[in-house]
């Protein structure tokens, strides 16, 4: 695996592979990986010849008073895992270079980015949108991935993909989650055994969206009230928010009648975190998370 400091650098090495007519796939990350962050490299093998991962955690898409000084790094640990997966290319870029001085440039997706977690924290889809729109022009990938888990920054992304015209694929891979139900998250690491058993909550309760949905439930605001009784009752969890929304444009429907989004983020004790599923309204379709 070569590890890459500089973009200029990096674009060096990318032109030489496509001269080749090399297929490059890329997954970008903030580092600390866990098995989602594995999957998607592993599945990026699947889509390109190349596979880029970058590293770079983006001050930008953090607010005042979030844990950009305390998030978790631990690159000598994450060089291991990218090299198991079988990456080619890890690009840890240092935050000078990314964002040089004097940058005053920024990528904006309206609409979209306010609801959901844009509500309560605003500003961090600019953030999310400007690094992604930069990482992309960097390493001009075919394709880059993306986990669903964080649905609202893959829809995001798939639309400023979308209105820029940039010449990309973006490719959603499915929420992956312990044995017990929790999604991967980097923030997990936060939880003390307490905490971590109460997250459970959220997935069990996504896991009762789909059976409510699949034996005829129709209605969003019984759904969700159902859903928040259940989450309520967990005293180390407070809820930020449940969602029952159209998957694309992320607004409220009024009637269950298609696949629909069901998005929740939480407090676990002072750890905030996020999971969703899409629903179906199909018997055969319950008890599943997607």
């Amino acid at each position: 695996m070569l590890e890459i400091n500089s973009i200029k650098e990096l674009r060096a090495v990318i032109r030489s592979e496509r001269s080749k007519g090399k297929k490059i796939g890329f997954v970008p990350t903030m580092g600390y990986f866990h098995g989602g962050h594995l999957t998607l490299m592993r599945e990026a093998k699947q889509h390109a010849d190349i596979v880029v991962v970058s590293i770079f955690i983006n001050p930008t898409q953090f607010g005042p008073g979030e844990d950009l000084d305390k998030y978790p790094r631990d690159l000598e640990r994450d060089r291991r895992l990218a090299i198991g997966a079988g990456v080619d290319i890890l690009f840890v870029p240092s935050e000078a270079e990314m964002y040089p001085g004097g940058y005053v440039t920024y990528v904006e997706v309206t609409g979209i980015t306010d609801v959901l977690c844009g509500k309560s924290r605003p500003g961090h889809f600019r953030g999310v949108a400007t690094v992604v729109a930069k990482l992309l022009n960097i390493v001009s990938p075919d394709v880059a991935l993306f986990g669903k888990k964080d649905w609202q920054q893959l829809v995001v992304i798939k639309k400023m993909v979308s209105d820029l015209n940039m010449d990309v694929e973006i490719a959603g891979i499915s929420t992956v989650r312990e044995a017990d139900g929790l999604a991967m998250s980097s923030r997990n690491k936060y939880l003390a055994p307490g905490e971590r058993e109460a997250a459970l909550v959220l997935s069990k309760s996504l896991r009762l969206a789909h059976d409510m949905v699949g034996y005829g439930e129709t209605d969003p605001a019984r759904l969700a009230a159902s859903l928040e009784k259940i989450i309520g009752a967990e005293k180390l969890v407070k809820l930020e928010y449940l969602d029952v929304c159209d998957p694309d444009s992320l607004a409220p429907v009024d009637k269950i009648e298609t696949d629909t989004l069901i998005a929740v983020a939480a407090w676990v004790g002072s750890t905030r975190l996020i999971d969703n599923t899409i629903v179906r309204p199909h018997l055969e379709n319950s008890g599943g998370l997607v």
